[in-house]
């Protein structure tokens, strides 16, 4: 599953101190590999250059509306 700007996602890196947390992605960027890498933005801080496996879509607070 690929991720897009401004979709919440949480975030799944022991290596973080963001682990666990639910971010909001503000930037992509491809790799020439192919690789897709996401910044996300926290309450906190924010968290570069992490890789799509490390990411889980957040539930939707609003999913009654869709």
């Amino acid at each position: 599953m690929s991720f897009e700007e401004d979709d919440r996602v949480v975030l799944h890196d022991e290596h973080s101190e963001f682990d666990g947390e639910t971010g909001t992605i503000t930037q992509t960027m491809e790799s020439m590999f192919g690789d897709v890498t996401y910044t996300i933005s926290f309450e906190d801080g924010q968290e570069a250059g992490v890789p799509e496996d490390a990411l889980e879509a957040a539930e939707d607070e609003d999913a009654d509306e869709e």
